[in-house]
């Protein structure tokens, strides 16, 4: 399944607008026209795929009021430290810093207990039921969230997601749906064990980050370290992911040489042309344009017509380039 030019891609939902990963900014993601819609997975204790971000419930919820004492040593109250109807207990925000503050302090700061925890089904059943009402097709756009620390638990992420995709038909019909993860070693096993093994066909997407970050950790002679996505950048990195993955999810600023305010695309963003990789760069937000650009419009505008992406992870699904 390839993706149409320009696809927008709603980043956690409507999440420049409602808290990310609700509900309710899915339905709005839904309705302001979002192609498809990102749900972030990890696991529960009870091994339900939870819609969340981070590992962790710190930035998002209000874990620590409702529990306190299931912190971890370094500070953390893990998803996978809680069962489903514990996380069902909790209210959901938006970010917030480690002190307290909104990341991005003119969205929507309530904090509502109406916002709730959801899992993977009842967002794919929530989908489904508005592709149903309003007869259009968008599609979904899930990430496994480092299969590496679920698997340090003793969890298999990558089975329990195809399961329940296979559940709601994705990979055995034409609803859309691309599978992401910053995980090049999870995505190989998708590509040549997991799906094969069910008889299902999903477009597989490699995120990029820097390594910095540190979102992936890799078994070297026995030992966890952390990947270096630098390899996964290089010519011969790109060829092998066009190997198992039909695009990659860089940060936009990878694919875009901003040295000297003259701007032109990158050897990492030409050499993934060259693969025939789709380029779907993530995270377009009003409150992040470089200083390159006047605004967000023209920001956007430069990467739909000049790096000419084939789509795109925003916040603000409704805001088009001018």
């Amino acid at each position: 399944m390839t993706a149409t030019a320009a696809d927008i891609i709603a980043h956690r939902g409507a999440s420049g607008y409602l808290p990310e990963h609700t509900l309710e900014a899915k339905v709005l993601a839904h309705g302001l026209g979002a192609d498809y819609i990102e749900q972030d997975l990890v696991l529960s204790k009870d091994n339900f795929l939870i819609v969340i971000h981070d590992l962790t419930l710190n930035a998002t919820t209000n874990v620590a009021e409702k529990f306190p004492t299931k912190k971890r040593a370094d500070g953390g109250y893990y998803v996978i430290d809680f069962t489903l109807a514990e996380l069902k207990q909790l209210s959901v925000h938006a970010p917030v810093d480690k002190d307290g503050n909104p990341k991005y302090p003119n969205r929507y700061a309530k904090r509502q207990p109406m916002f709730k925890l959801h899992t993977f089904s009842e967002e794919l059943a929530l989908i489904d039921g508005l592709n149903q009402s309003t007869g259009k097709s968008v599609g979904i756009y899930p990430e496994i969230k480092a299969p590496w620390f679920h698997q340090k638990a003793g969890k298999d992420i990558a089975l329990a997601t195809v399961k329940v995709l296979m559940q709601f038909n994705y990979g055995r019909s034409d609803k859309k749906v691309f599978l992401q993860s910053f995980d090049p070693h999870a995505l190989k096993r998708l590509k040549h064990q997991l799906l094969p093994k069910y008889g299902v066909t999903i477009p597989l997407v490699q995120l990029i980050a820097k390594t910095e970050w540190r979102e992936t950790q890799e078994k070297v002679d026995g030992k966890w370290q952390n990947l270096d996505y630098s390899q996964l950048m290089t010519q011969k990195g790109l060829e092998d992911i066009a190997r198992y993955a039909e695009g990659i999810g860089p940060w936009y600023p990878m694919l875009v040489d901003y040295s000297d305010g003259n701007l032109q695309l990158s050897s990492f963003a030409l050499s993934a042309k060259n693969q025939q990789l789709l380029i779907h760069p993530y995270t377009f937000r009003l409150e992040d344009v470089p200083s390159p650009f006047a605004d967000y419009r023209a920001f956007l505008k430069y990467y739909l017509e000049q790096v000419n992406v084939d789509g795109y992870f925003t916040d603000f699904v409704d805001i088009k380039p001018r």
